[in-house]
Formats: C-alpha cells, structure tokens, sequence
C-alpha cells in the first residue's frame, strides 16, 4: 500500500458524487473505488459523497455516503447544491455517465451544478462520437462549467475537441484505477472455485446484451474441440435495468445457445454481483479474459483495467478502451463479432504456455501505472490546481457612488407596442413579447426618472399607459398579462399578481404623472377597474393593489374603495400574519417568495395613510425580520435565492439572485425612514442598493454601466448575462428611489406619520 501523503495545495475538504457500492453498476464501484484511494492516500482529506439513488429507500448506503439524491427529483438537486454549499467543500468531482442523472440526457445534473460555486471537475466514463441533441446540449452546458474534465483514454480527449469544440487545456486523461494486489499464477487460485483440471476463460460485469458473450458461446465449439476442458465462465448479475424489464429471460437465451451449440458443459454462468475481493480471486483463477464487447465506441471499461491490473492475458474486440489499453503487445485483438478469430486466438494462447507468461507480465507490469493510488494523486493535483487558479477577489467598498438614473436601456426593449419581456444578453428576445408587469413597471419609471425631457417622458408614458389601457378586458374584468410580438394575447385574464401590479402603476400615475392629461386617464381607469382588487386572493397581489390604494388616497383623501382596499387587506394580512408566526417566524406566509418586502412595504403604507398604528406596526416588524434574512454573514444585502421559494418554514437560499428583491427591499426601508425618522432604514436602503453595485456574494456588480442596463440574477458561478425587463426597471427604479432619498431633509415622525 502506498504511504499517505498530505493533499496537494493545501486541500482539504472536496465533495464527491457519482453512484456508490451497494448499488450494483460499475460507476458504483468506480465510485467507491475512488473515495476509498482519496481516503487511504489522503488521509486528511475530507470527502463527502453524494449518491445518485435509482431506488430511493432501497439502498443500504454505508456512512460514507454524506447524502443520497433520488434520481428522478429535480428539487432534490437544488438541496444537494445547498448542502455543498454550506459544506465548505472547495471543489466538486462528477463522475458522469448518462442514465444515471434525472431529466433529458440527465439535464438535472445542472441544476445541482449552476449552484454550486466551487470549481468543478468532471470525469467522463461515456463520450459519444454522435451524440443525440440533449445529449449534446447536456455535454455542452457540463464541459462549460467544469473546470476540468477526466477522460480515460486518449481517444476521449481527441472527441471531445473534435465534437464539442472543448478547450484541450482543460482536458487530462488519467487512466482508470486498478487494485494493487500480488501477481499469481492462475493454477494456484482454481482450486479454490473447482476449477483445477480446466482451461478457464472470463468475462465478468453485469450481464446486457451489448456485452458480445454469444459471440464468445459462438466460438466454444471450435476451442472445446482442441481444449477439451476449456471452460467459459460468465460471472456477472444480470443488469438490474434490464431484470426490471424481462426477468433472467437475456441469461436464459444464453444459456439455451450454449445448450444448442453442444458446449453447455464448457460454459457456466455464475449470477451474482460479487465483493471486491472475491472478484479479484475470480479475476486471478483465470488463464485468459475476453472482452467481446459489440460498441466500438465503449471508451471506457473497468472489467477491462482490472484484467489487465492483475496480470491478465486479454482478448478483447478493438473497442475504443481496449485499443488503447492494450497496444504495444499488452493483450490481443479480434474483429466485433468474430466467433473464430477468437477460437482461433484462445487455442494459440491455451497451447503457448510462454506466450501466454509473456502477455501477463507485460500486462501486469502496465497495470502497474495504472493503481488507484497513482489515480487518486494525479486527479487530487488537478482538483488543486483548479482551486488555484480562481480569480482572487477583491471586495468592493461600500463607498460606491449611486448609478445616475436613465432610460437608454428601457428605449432599448420597447418599441411601439411596449416593453419587450426577455433579451438574449442585451438585445431584445421578440419570442417572449411583452407582459403588463413590465409595462406597469415601466410606467411608473416615466413619473419618478427627473432627468427626462418632456417629449420623450410624453411618448414613453403614452405607450406604456396604452398597454395597460389594452390589456383591460371588460368580458373578464380582469387585465391580460401575456402578449405575443404580433399584439395577439396569449390569454383572457392574466395572474393576479399581474392585476394587483396594474392597479399599482394607475394610483401611482394618478398620483404622480407630469401631465395632467396622464393623471386623468389613470384616475379613470383606474376607478373602472379597481374593485377586482376584491377578489384577489394571492398575498402579494393584495400588497400591489394596497400600494396602489395608498397612491390614490395621496390625490384624493376621501376615496371610499381605495380605503376599503387598504382596510381590509391590512387587517387580513394581520390575521395571516398570526397565522402562520412563530417565534422565529414572524412572517405573513410559512414559505419565503419573491417581491417579500411588498408586503411589509404595503403594511407601512397603510398605517400611514389610514393612521393604523396596528398596521404600521407589523409593517415595520416585518420588514426588520425580513432584512435579518437578506442580509449576509458579512453585512451585505443578500436577495432571497429563487431556490429558497415555497420550502416552510425553512431558511432562504443565496441564489439564484434577482433584482427584483433589492428594489422592493429599498422602497420599503425608505417608506420605513420616512414614517419613523429612524436613520437605520436608510443604511439599509443604500445596502440594498450596493448589491447592485457589486457589493454582493460575489462581489460581481448587476448593473452593466452607463447604458442602464442590469443582468439578470446573481448565480453561484457568476452573473446570468441577460438582460430581461424585470431587471432594468428594477435598478432603474432603485435608482430613482436613492436619488430621492439622498435629496430628502433629515425626517421627523410627526402628522401623518404614526409611530
């Protein structure tokens, strides 16, 4: 056994996944092969393992597995991605094969993987020469991410440049491991499995059709005829996949053929998944070992190094792992499917005791190079090696001037109809059209932008004022949301959020348009349309509709439904309030969503306007447990992730990160600061506001710089580039909402305000 060393770089802590013994595959076994050499030759290391379970519940997984991940969950990913996360591992080591991951070509794999921030290396047990289109887009988007990729030959290197345009530097080829165990001849094992007066031949694995053993019955009769005691041994279970869907009828046919063939004396089949040990025992006993495997493609073979790990003269038909394992004389190759091309081969060799000592111990001597010790070193080093080479960063002051407000980005996604939903990085994606949260949005941008002149403020509020005039169907009573690029709406009525943001954007236009003319129609409209608030059920919508009641009672004190709004929903979030508390949850709903600060932001606005002390109360009560939860370890602003949305009761997740939850964060501090007087809102207004300025998780600014723009989300790994409506408003807005707040006097809780 080689002598433990310490971890190269410094490593000392990585996370593992892949399939783990005692699932019965030979990923399992590589896996556990695996973490057994990291374990012995890195005794320091830590190495949680995260199983892919096909049968969850059903495998007695042993305490090396740190946690299990049922295959087919795709949530399940999500939490795996968080319990890495929060591990401390440094970096993340796949072992990929298709079929093993949940979803299209296994896509749930990326799930876990765009969650994750650490670096990433993937080893490679399948690479295909054509691979269908999700397994292509599957094996694009894991080479993008990983920051080194394992193969374990070097035809997989030459694939993978070839097929996927992969950056060779990121490519290292490290073969598969082997056991370290003495070599012996076979005749001093055969006793053990009665086998001592016969010429044995192996194959072992789990037993599938694409294995080639009726190429090997085929052959029997003519190596029977010269090696009378020739015995062919089938040692392998059945793969489980294929006894799930027709029994033992594969080994059945087998052994029917065997019987056909007059040989069924010279061939056994031994059913079982056998231990480690034992196999090499088997392994051990055996003169020769064929593979006779029909894929040409099969890059990679653990039966195979383990033949030749033990000295084993081989036979193999040339596909892509035995040409290269056992070139330069290692072993011998026979065309696909060629019964006699191997009988021709196993007689030479069962006649030529000094060939056959030959092959063995030139194999023997190449295994060698090949032990898990060597294989544990090598990855271990390029595991380091990855680490290091992550950009160091350099955190960003909270000392960040405020972004100037403009709309260049927002002309950029509209046109005349209104504002485009999605982009493709910067430009706009027409096959999303538009939807009146963004428009709503929109709106409200042209009343609160200063700097704007007159003619291009007129026009832009004119174009989004007609979306949502549009968008109100009288046959429904309810607004639409979704709109095709060819004006045509995807649907009758839209969400209730989107109702309860429409009737927002009207009390704040009523309130605070520039022209007359826009005040107007959004009073107007807005009295036509505004008892659907009445209906709505969803917390968030009432929140939207309650900001937009408080902005109408702004213009007119007396407004009888604007203050029904306002009363009553302010009173049910109470009541949900109490429902759902406790005494670490002191929140309206048992599950954090997005937009969470409207909701204590509405509360605010209510006390206020109604002069509630009750309301204004739990307004601020909650906004102060909500920020507790966006804030970071370090002090900074972290939006509630979209993985934490709808877990009860449960801790919010770092990512993904929205703008969204920044900008609803700081007009609910500045309502705050504006009610109470009290400075601390305002510090966390302008902490809010950093985030998007690169004071954040990843140091990363949001906002793209003086054309206005702002990506997407905060990922693990990075910034989602595009840049979607949604965001761009949301810094525009938070923009405007600073500048403001930085113009105001210093505020003293008096009138209106109720403390």
């Amino acid at each position: 056994m080689a002598p433990s060393i310490a971890a190269p770089g410094g490593m000392d802590h990585i996370a593992l996944i892949g399939n783990f013994l005692p699932r019965k595959c030979g990923l399992a076994t590589f896996t556990t092969d695996t973490y057994n050499a990291l374990k012995q030759r890195f005794p320091d290391l830590k190495v949680d393992v995260y199983a892919m379970d096909d049968r969850p519940g059903l495998h007695a997984y042993p305490p090396a597995v740190t946690h299990s991940i049922p295959q087919n969950d795709r949530a399940a990913y999500s939490e795996a991605a968080r319990r890495i996360a929060e591990s401390g591992a440094k970096a993340l080591w796949v072992q990929h094969e298709y079929g093993i991951y949940g979803g299209a070509a296994g896509d749930y794999l990326l799930a876990l993987l765009d969650r994750v921030t650490v670096p990433v290396i993937v080893t490679l047990h399948t690479i295909l020469e054509k691979p269908s289109a999700d397994e292509r887009r599957v094996m694009d988007a894991l080479l993008r991410r990983a920051a080194r990729v394992i193969v374990m030959a070097d035809k997989g290197r030459e694939i993978l440049t070839r097929v996927h345009g992969v950056d060779p530097r990121k490519l290292v080829m490290i073969p598969h491991g082997v056991p370290n165990r003495a070599y012996v001849e076979p005749a001093a094992m055969k006793g053990r499995f009665g086998w001592a007066d016969r010429d044995v031949i192996l194959t072992f694995g789990l037993l599938a059709p694409n294995k080639g053993i009726e190429t090997m019955i085929e052959a029997m009769p003519a190596v029977v005829g010269a090696h009378p005691r020739a015995l062919y041994v089938v040692l392998g279970a059945t793969h489980p996949h294929l006894v799930e869907h027709e029994g033992e009828a594969y080994r059945d046919r087998l052994k029917a053929l065997a019987g056909d063939r007059g040989v069924a004396d010279n061939v056994v089949f031994v059913d079982a998944f056998v231990e480690h040990e034992e196999l090499l025992d088997y392994l051990q006993a055996a003169d020769l070992y064929i593979t006779p495997y029909s894929n040409p493609a099969q890059i990679t073979s653990g039966t195979l190094s383990y033949a030749v790990g033990m000295g084993k003269v081989v036979i193999s038909t040339p596909y892509v792992h035995a040409s290269e394992i056992l070139a330069d004389d290692h072993g011998v190759l026979v065309p696909f499917g060629d019964s006699g091309a191997f009988a021709r081969e196993i007689n030479r060799l069962l006649g030529d005791a000094s060939a056959r000592h030959s092959l063995a111990e030139r194999a023997y001597a190449h295994g060698r190079t090949m032990l898990w010790p060597r294989l544990a070193e090598r990855a271990m080093a390029e595991v380091a090696d990855a680490v290091a080479a992550l950009p160091h960063r350099i955190p960003r002051t909270n000392e960040l001037a405020p972004l100037k407000p403009t709309i260049a980005a927002v002309e950029r996604m509209s046109d005349a109809t209104g504002m485009l939903q999605h982009s493709i990085f910067s430009i706009p994606d027409r096959r999303h059209g538009y939807c009146i949260d963004d428009n709503a949005r929109a709106l409200i941008l042209m009343h609160r932008i200063d700097e704007l002149d007159e003619a291009t403020r007129d026009k832009w509020t004119s174009v989004y004022a007609a979306f949502l005039q549009h968008a109100w169907n009288p046959d429904t009573r309810r607004f639409r949301n979704f709109m095709n690029f060819d004006r045509s709406w995807c649907e009758d009525e839209g969400s209730e959020d989107s109702n309860g943001r429409a009737l927002w954007a009207l009390g704040v236009t009523a309130r605070e348009a520039r022209a007359r003319k826009h005040r107007d129609w959004a009073i107007a409209l807005f009295d036509a349309t505004a008892g659907i608030a009445l209906e709505l059920g969803s917390p968030r919508a009432r929140a939207f509709a309650m900001l937009g009641a408080a902005a109408m009672l702004d213009v007119y004190p007396g407004h009888p439904l604007a203050r029904d709004i306002l009363t009553r929903f302010g009173e049910e979030l109470v009541e949900l309030l109490h429902e759902a508390r406790r005494p670490e949850w002191q929140w309206f709903e048992i599950v954090l969503a997005y937009d969470n600060a409207r909701l204590p932001e509405a509360m605010i606005r209510a006390g206020q306007t109604l002069e509630r002390p009750d309301l204004l109360q739990v307004g601020l009560e909650t906004l102060d447990w909500i920020v507790a939860r966006q804030t970071s370890p370090e002090g900074r602003f972290r939006a509630v992730g979209t993985e934490s949305f709808h877990r009860p009761y449960a801790d919010p997740l770092p990512f993904d990160q929205q703008p969204l939850e920044a900008q609803a964060t700081i007009d609910a501090c500045i309502a705050a600061h504006e009610v109470t007087g009290d400075e601390r809102w305002a510090g966390e207004a302008m902490k809010a506001y950093r985030w998007y300025l690169g004071v954040n998780d990843l140091d990363l600014p949001l906002a793209s710089g003086a054309d206005g723009g702002c990506f997407d989300g905060l990922m693990p790994h990075g910034l989602n580039q595009n840049q979607g409506a949604e965001s761009i408003l949301a810094l525009q807005l938070a923009s405007c909402a600073i500048s403001r707040l930085s113009k105001r006097p210093p505020v003293v809780a008096e009138g209106r305000a109720v403390a």
